[in-house]
């Protein structure tokens, strides 16, 4: 242990500036070009001979992020590239390591053009382990990533599959097509305005920004003043599914979540979202959701939505949508099936998630010198 060292990240190794490489000069081929937060496209030659490690330089959350490459590449000038003083000391994958566990998105600046200056970067101090203890923990690490990678892998092979066999079952020919608002019960929340920020009746209510592709983001849910109709009215219930009309950007039409009483009642909606209830008798909300589901993965929401520069989805427009409405039974058989599929991918990005947190703390202890190999 006497052979660790205490030193500064500036006494190991010079953060040098990427170059510009516009989009438009870029050919798509070849190797890497990574900006502040990963690869942001490909070119023919690169900058950079790999190994090598970039480091975002400036920009909102990606100040300070740390990304290895194994090939040659090309940063951009919102990065920076590692350049390692003495080689025969540390490798740039044991470098990597040490400067995801060195927090440099925390010494970036936020004020202004949010990045990360050289200087504090330098100053930032870390301990240091022989050369043969350095090999140790990339290969200790490495273990853990490539089962990482591997959970990765299995979840974008299953999520493949998953949509494949949504829209085999939502599209089939053989079932009549009706118009959505004969399967469908359609709401529209209310306008966000002054009057609501305060009153007797303040209630929760999701916006566009709590829902993601299928399920929901509940740690920022704000409230506004409901009228006990108006809760009535717009009020979510168990199974409801909530569709963002998709104002703040293409990808965001049509995403939809279902709700499962996440929160305790009552709880509205906003006029950024669509509300589809099943009407009993005719469909359940299982299968409203992964109709939904579809209309989004198949741009099926994006192609009836209006607007130019901003689309959105209107209730009329899709109202007016197609639905293969199978019977009752048929949409419970399909629900079993899609709903355990999805169970299963969930599990598996669960387990990646768990790995993740177990490979950061493994890091943690192994240069801070609680863990022992």
């Amino acid at each position: 242990m006497s052979d660790w060292r205490q030193v500064t990240i500036g006494e190991l190794l010079t953060l040098e500036y990427g170059k510009p490489l516009p989009e438009s000069a870029r050919n798509g081929q070849g190797f890497p070009v990574y900006g502040s937060n990963g690869i942001v496209g490909f070119h023919s030659q690169a900058l950079v001979k790999g190994p090598g490690v970039v480091v975002g330089r400036k920009g909102t959350g990606s100040s300070g992020t740390v990304t290895f490459s194994e090939s040659d590449f090309s940063p951009i000038d919102t990065a920076f590239y590692v350049s390692i003083k003495d080689p025969a000391e540390m490798g740039m994958e044991f470098a990597y390591h040490l400067l995801v566990n060195a927090k440099l998105t925390e010494l970036a600046t936020q004020t202004g053009v949010p990045g990360l200056s050289r200087s504090r970067a330098y100053e930032a101090r870390v301990t240091v382990p022989p050369l043969p203890v350095q090999k140790r923990i990339v290969e200790v690490i490495g273990a853990v990533d490539d089962q990482i990678t591997a959970l990765d892998a299995e979840a974008v092979a299953l999520t493949a599959v998953l949509r494949r066999r949504r829209a085999d079952l939502i599209t089939d020919g053989s079932v009549q097509a009706v118009k959505a608002e004969y399967a469908f019960d359609f709401s529209t929340g209310v306008r966000r305005t002054p009057d609501r920020a305060t009153g007797p009746y303040m209630t929760p209510y999701l916006r566009s920004a709590n829902v993601g592709y299928g399920r929901l983001d509940l740690s920022d849910v704000l409230e506004m003043n409901y009228d006990p109709a108006e809760r009535k009215k717009f009020g979510l219930q168990h199974g409801d599914v909530v569709v963002s009309e998709g104002s703040a950007s293409a990808n965001a039409v049509g995403m939809p979540a279902m709700w499962r009483d996440e929160l305790p009642g009552p709880v509205c909606t906003q006029m950024t979202l669509l509300r589809l209830r099943a009407r009993e008798g005719i469909c359940i909300p299982e299968f409203v959701f992964h109709w939904c589901m579809w209309a989004y993965e198949s741009r099926a929401f994006l192609d009836v939505a209006g607007g130019t520069n901003i689309k959105h989805i209107s209730a009329k427009r899709a109202k007016g949508m197609a639905v293969r409405l199978p019977s009752v039974a048929r949409q419970r058989e399909m629900a079993v099936e899609l709903d355990a599929t999805t169970s299963a991918l969930e599990a598996i990005r669960a387990e990646a998630a768990h790995l993740r947190e177990v490979r950061a703390r493994l890091l943690s202890g192994l240069l801070d010198r609680t863990i022992e190999i």
